[in-house]
C-alpha cells in the first residue's frame, strides 16, 4: 500500500536526505494515529523536495511490521513512521534545485538561505474551501525573502568582475535588502554602504547598525526626486567606485527566484498550483517566480498558474495590471513593496490578475495568523495573504493557492503592533493589545 509524507521541514519531510545516494536513519516521530497502513513503497508528496521522484521506504526495521500511523489533511495523506527506518535517496532527483539541503553541514551562511518551508494556512484555507500555502521566507539566515535576492546580486556581482573580495557594496533599500546584502556581504569578504529612507522600522534600522552596515539615511522622496534613496545609493557608488546593486533594476534579482523559490515551490506541490500572489517593490520575487513557474508548467505539460500582483493602496502596479495607468492612489503603512514605475525586474512578466489591498485587510490577516496559527509576519505578508483570500474565492473551492511570507512581524513592532499608531492611522489594532 502506498502513502505520502507530509513536509514537516523545510522543504521536505520531518528528516533531511542526502545528496550523494547514501542511505540514512531517521529518528522516531509520532502522529495522531487515524488510519494503519503496512509499510511498502512511500511515492514522494506534493509537499517534498524533489517533486516527481519516488522513494522507497526500505524493509530494514527492527520490526518490519510496525505499521505506519497516517493522518489524513485535506487531500493529503502524511505517513509517520513509529519506528526509525532508512530511506535511500537519489541524487537525480534533487538536480534542478539550487537549494542547499539544509540538515547537511552548510559550509557558510550562504547554503543557508532558500529551501524554505511551505505552510498551509489554516484559516485562509478554511473560510475558502481552497488550500492555501505560505512559502515561509522569514526563516531565510537574514530573516526575510531578500536574502535570495542579495545572494543572487553579489554572486552576479562576482561573476561579472565587477566586485572582488574587499570590496564595497552599495545598496538603497526600505530595511530588508539591505540586511540580506550586509550579511552576505560579509559571508564573502566585503563592506555594505546601506541607503534608507528615514521613515523605515526603527526595528530594521537598528538591526542593521547591528550587524555591521554602514548605514546612511536619507528623507523619504519620490523616484522622481533626486534625494531619492535608490539614486542617492546610485550616486555612491558611482562616486566612491563601489559596486551598486540596484535590486530594483538588476535582473540577477529575479533570477534568483526563476532558479530557486519556483523549483522549490513547484516541487513541493508536485507542479499542483493554480494560482500565485505576491506583492510588490523591487519586482524581483513576483516576477522571478513567475517566469519559474510558466516554465516549469510549460515543461510538465500543465496550465501555468495564475500570477496575482498584490499592491497595496499607495501604490501604482494595479492601475498598470488592469488598465495601464500607473496613477496613484491614497497610502499605506506597509514597508518595502508599491512602486510608482515598471523596473527592469517587472519587464515581460504581465501579471494575469491584481489586487488592491486596504491596510485594515492586511492587518487583519496578519492578527488572525499570530494568535491562531502562531505566525507572526510582516505588512507585505497581510496583503499576500489577503490577495490570495480573494483569488481563492474567485477561482471557487478545490484550488491550491501559493503567497510569500516574506518577512516576521518583529521587524514592525513599532508600527503593526504598536496601538498608539496604528489609531493615529485610523487602523485596526491587535485584538490581544
Amino acid at each position: 500500500m502506498s502513502a505520502s509524507f507530509y513536509a514537516g521541514a523545510p522543504s521536505r519531510p520531518c528528516f533531511a536526505p542526502p545528496t550523494d545516494g547514501r542511505t540514512f536513519t531517521t529518528r522516531n516521530r509520532t502522529a495522531r494515529p487515524a488510519l494503519i497502513i503496512q509499510p511498502d513503497v512511500v511515492p514522494l508528496s506534493p509537499e517534498f523536495n524533489g517533486g516527481e521522484s519516488i522513494i522507497t521506504i526500505l524493509n530494514s526495521y527492527n520490526d518490519s511490521s510496525t505499521p505506519f500511523y497516517v493522518e489524513h489533511n485535506d487531500d493529503t495523506l502524511s505517513a509517520i513512521m513509529t519506528s526509525p527506518h532508512t530511506i535511500h535517496w537519489n541524487k537525480a532527483h534533487m538536480s534542478h534545485l539550487s537549494s542547499h539541503p539544509h540538515a547537511l553541514p552548510c559550509p557558510s551562511l550562504v547554503e543557508a538561505i532558500g529551501n524554505t518551508p511551505l505552510i498551509r494556512l489554516h484559516h485562509a484555507s478554511e473560510i475558502t474551501g481552497c488550500t492555501i500555502y505560505g512559502k515561509a521566507e522569514f526563516m531565510n539566515p537574514g530573516g526575510s525573502v531578500k536574502d535570495r535576492a542579495a545572494l543572487s546580486i553579489i554572486q552576479d556581482g562576482f561573476a561579472r568582475g565587477a566586485l572582488s573580495k574587499g570590496g564595497t557594496i552599495v545598496e538603497g533599500t526600505a530595511g530588508n535588502t539591505g540586511i540580506g546584502i550586509t550579511l552576505v556581504a560579509h559571508a564573502l569578504g566585503c563592506k555594505a554602504v546601506i541607503v534608507v529612507p528615514e521613515t523605515q522600522s526603527r526595528e530594521k534600522l537598528d538591526f542593521l547598525r547591528m550587524i555591521g552596515a554602514d548605514l546612511r539615511l536619507v528623507p523619504a522622496r519620490p523616484y522622481r526626486d533626486p534625494g531619492n534613496y535608490v539614486h542617492v545609493s546610485r550616486r555612491l557608488a558611482e562616486e566612491t567606485g563601489a559596486f551598486w546593486a540596484n535590486q530594483f533594476d538588476n535582473t540577477a534579482n529575479r533570477d534568483a527566484h526563476r532558479t530557486t523559490t519556483a523549483p522549490e515551490i513547484w516541487s513541493q506541490l508536485d507542479g499542483k498550483v493554480d494560482a500565485f500572489t505576491c506583492s510588490c517593490g523591487s519586482g524581483g520575487t513576483l516576477a522571478g517566480i513567475a517566469f519559474g513557474l510558466r516554465e516549469l508548467a510549460q515543461r510538465d505539460g500543465r496550465k501555468s498558474p495564475e500570477i496575482v500582483l498584490a499592491d497595496p493602496e499607495g501604490s501604482g502596479l494595479y492601475g498598470w495590471v488592469t488598465a495601464n495607468d500607473l496613477s496613484i492612489t491614497g497610502s499605506s503603512i506597509t514597508e518595502g513593496i508599491g512602486q510608482s514605475r515598471v523596473t527592469a525586474n517587472l519587464e515581460g512578466c504581465a501579471p494575469d490578475h491584481a489586487e488592491r489591498i486596504p491596510d485594515a485587510e492586511a492587518l487583519e490577516q496578519i492578527y488572525q495568523l499570530t494568535m491562531k496559527e502562531g505566525l507572526s509576519v510582516g505588512g507585505s505578508s497581510g496583503i499576500n495573504i489577503a490577495a490570495a483570500i480573494r483569488t481563492a474565492r474567485r477561482l471557487g473551492p478545490g484550488h491550491t493557492i501559493v503567497t510569500i511570507l516574506s518577512d516576521g512581524g518583529a521587524r514592525y513592532q513599532s508600527k503593526l503592533f504598536n496601538p498608539d499608531f496604528l489609531r493615529s492611522k485610523n487602523l485596526p489594532t491587535p485584538p490581544w493589545m
